[in-house]
């Protein structure tokens, strides 16, 4: 299929690789692997090739691993957002006009000034949203705040004014939350523990009323969802019969519809036409979108399967290209 849009899709920036440490992932994917991911994440010339060759026609990129939220100081990390996202204006989506654009990147430790940074990318730099990576650290590396907290609130109401999507993407969990993944280090990433985190923070946003105070919220999750397609109808029973207990929530809808209604998800890192199909039947085929997550997997296996997914071609062409169009209001 030509005319593919991804857009779970990362860059990186000299700045950024002086602030992340890659020593984890290094040791689950090995040093050979991070060494291609880090050409590819500084590299945007052979991105476009890759999309050339592979059939996709645009793609939404954003900051990698963790971006300004892994940033322990505030100020530090709002200045790191800011300069990130002046630098993909000009070296990305200026420069590939009609073929690259970005999600902002925001610092949540702060979460007004988060919100205006993110309508200053909407309205000045012509961003689609923002991709978050779950929770933010506040202060230190153990400490986190998630996204259904009340300091983040402000922020959230600056998203529904906006009307702009917001890609929630995984980051491993707490290093004081690890426990379960001891003596197991190649779980706690991408191999398991994202979906585990993502899916939880997930589930927080629809308990906490966020949906019943701002119903014009998108959030798009990656990799069919995190698991969710296939969890939450056990999840949405289970808290129908534990609805005279405590922590079931106070909400207007079942959770099965907020994830109809307010939720999209890419298949981004998960190839299987199987699971495709599931996440269809939970949450439409309209709320479902092509994606790579370049560059930790490659575009010619994503695009390869995709292609070639037994789908009927109008499904194919709503989830390659048309949801995403139509979201994100491309040409």
């Amino acid at each position: 299929m030509e005319g593919k849009i991804a857009l779970e899709e990362h860059f990186s920036t000299e700045e950024h690789m002086r602030v992340w440490d890659r020593a984890q992932e290094a040791a689950r994917n090995g040093q050979a692997y991070m060494e291609a991911v880090e050409y590819q994440l500084l590299n945007s010339a052979h991105r476009i090739e890759q999309m050339d060759r592979f059939g996709i026609g645009a793609a939404i990129v954003a900051m990698t691993a963790n971006s300004a939220q892994g940033i322990p100081d505030a100020k530090k990390a709002v200045e790191f957002a800011k300069r990130t996202n002046d630098l993909v204006a000009n070296e990305y989506t200026r420069r590939y006009p009609g073929r690259l654009y970005a999600f902002a990147t925001v610092a949540l430790q702060n979460p007004r000034a988060a919100a205006d940074e993110l309508a200053r990318a909407v309205r000045d730099l012509g961003m689609k949203g923002a991709m978050i990576y779950g929770y933010s650290n506040i202060g230190d590396k153990e400490t986190g705040q998630y996204l259904d907290e009340p300091p983040i609130w402000e922020f959230w109401d600056r998203v529904a004014s906006l009307n702009v999507p917001i890609y929630l993407h995984p980051r491993e969990p707490l290093p004081n939350q690890r426990r379960i993944y001891e003596g197991y280090p190649a779980l706690i990433g991408s191999a398991w523990g994202f979906a585990h985190e993502t899916g939880t923070h997930a589930v927080r946003l629809m308990l906490s009323g966020l949906f019943d105070r701002y119903p014009n919220l998108r959030i798009i999750l990656g990799h069919l969802g995190e698991g969710l397609p296939h969890l939450l109808p056990r999840l949405e029973w289970r808290l129908h019969k534990q609805r005279h207990g405590l922590g079931a929530g106070d909400l207007k809808k079942k959770v099965s519809e907020y994830f109809s209604e307010n939720f999209y998800v890419t298949t981004s890192g998960h190839f299987s036409t199987k699971a495709l199909l599931n996440a269809v039947s939970e949450i439409g085929v309209e709320r479902t979108m092509f994606s790579v997550d370049y560059p930790y997997e490659d575009i010619e296996d994503a695009a390869t399967w995709f292609d070639q997914a037994l789908l009927s071609e109008n499904d194919r062409q709503l989830i390659g290209r048309e949801n995403a169009r139509r979201l994100f209001d491309l040409p």
